[in-house]
């Protein structure tokens, strides 16, 4: 897995996939998540250059000595980072949750070196009912005996999700655990837990953070069953930037996978107009 070193000195994984002629989309991950949150969706853009990083704390990246630097404003600064390692100028971002946050302040710092922004199941305002259900697991380690035990429980513990085969759970639950001699154990640093308590999530600045993003090519994926972006919050969303590629994703919660057919459809039509503005 290569590396890139952060202007603190942290070592930042992220996997590159596709002819590094094509054209630059960078993957940013949900909050615990890592660069393998993109391995279904790779398959399916293969005329793209897909860079998926891996924010400082998780997974392969190494983890901070301070837990408050774990904040979007900083993990953003590590995003931008990545692309000057890479060399590369522009990219459409695709922000899954916590990426998403991610790519709307690379928006109001960068705006340059962004060709679009897709937002999967995120937006200026967070549903509590949501945060609540994240704090449930946020941080803290497993207390299942061994893997498939896990796989039972996440797969009924996420809300909102239907007709999702097991093997699609047992490959969710593999990208976020690591199997250890004293048994379970979560694949990110606990201590993004107290990073997220000091955290203020939803403020008056949040819709104007939104704004940052006119002018570039934009979309949403919304899951259907969502409790962390309500239907209300999409629909503002929507009002304030009618050219927004939309999609609401049948029987998916917080978040869809990007690779069912409605995810990949607005993500196509979303990049098309990414090229196009870039050509421009």
């Amino acid at each position: 897995m290569p590396r890139f070193t952060t202007f603190d000195g942290l070592g930042i994984a992220y996997a590159d996939f596709g002819d590094r002629s094509a054209f630059p989309v960078l993957c940013l991950p949900g909050l615990t998540r890592n660069h393998a949150d993109f391995d279904c969706l790779q398959p399916h853009l293969l005329g793209f250059r897909l860079i998926a990083m891996t924010c400082r704390g998780r997974g392969d990246s190494e983890h901070d000595h301070d837990y408050r630097n774990y904040t979007v404003a900083v993990e953003s600064r590590d995003a931008l980072a990545l692309l000057d390692h890479l060399e590369i100028g522009r990219a459409a971002v695709i922000g899954t949750s916590r990426g998403g946050l991610m790519a709307v302040h690379m928006a109001s710092v960068a705006k340059q070196r962004l060709a679009g922004v897709l937002l999967n199941d995120i937006g200026p305002v967070l549903e509590m009912s949501g945060i609540m259900t994240i704090l449930e697991y946020l941080g803290r380690q497993p207390a299942e005996p061994d893997l498939e035990s896990l796989v039972e429980t996440i797969s009924s513990r996420v809300p909102g999700f239907r007709n999702v085969p097991r093997e699609r759970w047992r490959e969710e639950t593999l990208r976020n655990v690591v199997e250890t001699a004293e048994g379970l154990r979560i694949n990110y640093d606990p201590r993004l837990r107290e990073a997220v308590l000091a955290t203020e999530v939803n403020t008056d600045d949040n819709w104007s953070l939104f704004r940052s993003l006119d002018g570039l090519p934009i979309a949403l994926v919304r899951g259907a069953n969502s409790g962390l972006l309500s239907a209300d919050a999409a629909a503002k969303m929507r009002t304030m930037r009618p050219d927004m590629v939309f999609a609401e994703v049948p029987d998916r919660g917080h978040c869809p996978f990007l690779d069912e057919p409605e995810s990949l459809a607005v993500i196509r039509t979303w990049l098309a107009a990414c090229q196009n503005s870039d050509a421009q």
